[in-house]
C-alpha cells in the first residue's frame, strides 16, 4: 500500500496538471454548446467567483464541476445511459472521467419541488474530468448529448393488426 501511495504521490504534480488542463477545455467546449443549458465551473469567466479562483487557485479551480443538458431529468438521463468513455459512478478525482446525474440516481426518489428545494437541478450531471485523451472525452460528450437531444420516438395511434393468412396455408 505505502508503495502504490507513493507511486501516486509522486506523479501527482503530472496528472494534476492533465486533469486541469483537460477539464478546462471540457468546460469551455461546453458551455460553447447550445445542447448545454449551464456550465458551473470557477474557470470560466462567466461563474460568478472566476475572479476568486484566478486569484486563490491559479493552476485552475480543480476538475469537478456541473453542468446542465438541455431537455430537464430525462435528457439527463439519457446523456448518462449513451456514454460510452466516462463511467457512470458518483466518485471524484479518479484517472478516468466521472459522470452522475443526480435527478435520476442519488436524488431520483425527489419530486421536481424537492430538487429545487434541494439545490439539484433536474438537468444538473456532476462531472471530474478525468486524464484520457481530450478529443477522446470530448467525442464522447458530443454523442451523449446527440442521443440526450434526439427526439423522443412517438407512437401513433395504431391500428390493429390483423394477420392474413395466405391461402397456400392450411391450418390442421
Amino acid at each position: 500500500s505505502a508503495f502504490a501511495l507513493l507511486q501516486g504521490v509522486e506523479t501527482l504534480p503530472q496528472r494534476l496538471d492533465e486533469h486541469l488542463k483537460n477539464a478546462l477545455a471540457v468546460a469551455q467546449w461546453l458551455e460553447a454548446d447550445e445542447r448545454v443549458s449551464w456550465v458551473s465551473y470557477a474557470g470560466l469567466p462567466s461563474h460568478p467567483h472566476y475572479d476568486r479562483a484566478k486569484k486563490y487557485l491559479p493552476k485552475g479551480p480543480g476538475s469537478v464541476f456541473s453542468f446542465g443538458v438541455r431537455g430537464g431529468r430525462e435528457a439527463g438521463k439519457t446523456f448518462i445511459e449513451a456514454l460510452q468513455l466516462a463511467s457512470h459512478l458518483a466518485n471524484v478525482g479518479d484517472s478516468r472521467t466521472l459522470v452522475i446525474h443526480p435527478g435520476s440516481t442519488t436524488h431520483g426518489q425527489l419530486s421536481p419541488e424537492q430538487l429545487a428545494a434541494a439545490g439539484v437541478a433536474e438537468d444538473l450531471v456532476r462531472i471530474s474530468v478525468g486524464l484520457e485523451d481530450l478529443e477522446d472525452i470530448l467525442w464522447d460528450l458530443d454523442q451523449a448529448l446527440d442521443a440526450a437531444a434526439a427526439p423522443v420516438p412517438t407512437v401513433a395511434a395504431a391500428t390493429p393488426v390483423v394477420p392474413v393468412l395466405e391461402e397456400s396455408v392450411h391450418v390442421r
